[in-house]
């Protein structure tokens, strides 16, 4: 189990935002960062232009970007915004960075959303930026996101396994992280457990059909609501599981664990409520069993677990059939009180936060025709969406 002697919480979307900015300035030798996608805006350009910076300053800068994520994101771009981010990222290779952009190896995998979807950022000054957040404004000034700063044994472990993901890793900057943090003299004694999975390495030409494979994420997601005895809450893009994970949900409520969920509300994702519909058609289950169900207007991006008050997980898993069998996920898990402490301030704060809005059988009984009717339309599609 890889060890912290530091962790910093970045719920703050400005505080997150800053640290990265600030830790791509400060680099001097190198720097990673990988991310789902990168939307060509004041952010996208901002941290783009701060890396053609530092790789011209001599550090060599590494980005990793996934084609499904940038396929996806691109939606969210004109065809001129388009065209501008790929000359950035041009731009960054032709000053010696190296820009690699993550495909798994099959073409079904390819075609079905195949890919990663794991966020970290990582300089040469031992420190690791690990959570939730695209680079785009709709991370940083939009949805709820969460991070974390670590430092400490866990950095190198974090970057070296984004070999794991199609990063392009030198196991000599490996070994620096390592050496950095032999030599911090802050004890390196917060534990953290870091679960990663990349379910495209082990698929056949048939991708994520059929696949049977073990995710490593979702088996410590599911032991970890199975050892829930009092609370349970989840925080998730949108809240639509995996059938295992649904059914560790489920028993949880039943044996009399409360239950939360902080998901987005239909109108926060303007392109398409197609995730939203997925995620309503568990709802009548997710109730029955007494779950308490909350949708954020402006959108619950953050991925965390808090089990009982004093047991975290946080990274980029969504509560998802895709986190399970197309794309390649992490998550930090801890018990220490340095961890779970400003987590549970975070779900307080989700309480009382009035763009949450609770979910009854009423209030799914009383949707539009129109909605209900797309619901039970497309919400058997859940796998697709």
């Amino acid at each position: 189990m890889p060890q912290a002697s530091a962790l910093v919480p970045l719920w703050d979307r400005a505080a997150e935002w800053q640290r990265r900015l600030a830790m791509v300035e400060a680099a001097r030798d190198f720097l990673y960062l990988s991310t789902f996608y990168i939307e060509h805006d004041a952010y996208g350009t901002e941290i783009l232009a701060a890396l053609r910076r530092a790789q011209r300053r001599g550090v060599a800068v590494s980005l990793l970007v996934d084609a499904f994520g940038q396929r996806l994101g691109g939606v969210l771009m004109t065809a001129a915004q388009r065209a501008a981010l790929t000359r950035e990222l041009d731009g960054l290779r032709a000053d010696g960075g190296t820009v690699a952009v993550y495909a798994p190896a099959q073409r079904l995998q390819r075609l079905l959303g195949g890919g990663q979807h794991v966020k970290i950022q990582v300089s040469e000054a031992g420190e690791a930026i690990v959570g939730s957040s695209n680079l785009t404004k709709t991370s940083f000034e939009a949805w709820n996101e969460y991070a974390v700063a670590v430092r400490g044994p866990v950095v190198a472990t974090l970057l070296d396994s984004l070999r794991a993901f199609g990063g392009v890793v030198s196991a000599a900057h490996v070994r620096r992280l390592s050496q950095t943090a032999a030599a911090d003299p802050a004890p390196a004694d917060l534990a953290l457990d870091y679960w990663y999975c990349n379910p495209t390495l082990t698929q056949g030409w048939t991708g994520p059909f059929g696949w049977r494979g073990e995710n490593a994420v979702t088996t410590r997601m599911i032991a970890m609501l199975d050892a829930a005895q009092t609370s349970a809450r989840l925080t998730s893009f949108y809240f639509k599981p995996v059938a295992p994970l649904l059914d560790a949900v489920l028993r949880a409520a039943r044996r009399g664990v409360l239950v939360e969920v902080f998901h987005s509300h239909r109108d926060a994702l303007p392109a398409t409520d197609l995730a939203w519909i997925a995620a309503a058609a568990s709802y009548p289950r997710l109730l029955d069993a007494g779950v308490r169900i909350h949708e954020h207007r402006r959108g619950e991006h953050s991925k965390i677990v808090l089990i009982d008050d004093a047991w975290a997980a946080f990274g980029s898993y969504n509560f998802e059939d895709a986190a399970h069998d197309r794309l390649g996920e992490l998550m930090l898990e801890s018990r220490d009180a340095r961890a779970v402490a400003p987590i549970r301030a975070i779900f307080d704060e989700l309480r009382d936060d009035p763009d949450n809005v609770p979910v009854t059988r009423e209030s799914f009984a009383a949707l539009p025709a129109p909605v209900a009717a797309r619901v039970t339309r497309y919400g058997r599609f859940k796998w697709w969406m």
